[in-house]
């Protein structure tokens, strides 16, 4: 399940540089997250660390990109080259 940030964002910059695969970035009014590269940090952290750092909580599990934990760990081999179990 891809995350997205909602318009409630502050542009306070701690999202960005908290996430392991580079998903997150400056959209043109406020950050925003590339689904294709968003694990919800499985394989990097127990927790999804834009959600934990977020002053807002603006985060929130996109409903139009839903994925398994198991398609979620698949995204994480193809992005780091690293097998979860």
């Amino acid at each position: 399940m891809a995350l997205y940030i909602t318009d409630e964002c502050i542009n306070c910059d701690v999202c960005e540089p908290e996430c392991p695969n580079d998903a997150i970035y400056q959209g043109e009014i406020i950050y925003e997250i590339k689904p294709s590269a968003c694990t919800e940090c499985v394989g990097h952290f127990d927790e999804t660390q834009c959600v934990v750092v977020c002053p807002v909580d603006c985060i929130f599990v996109d409903p139009e990109n839903t994925e398994t934990e198991k398609e979620l760990k698949a995204k994480y081999t193809l992005l780091t080259g690293d097998e979860l179990k």
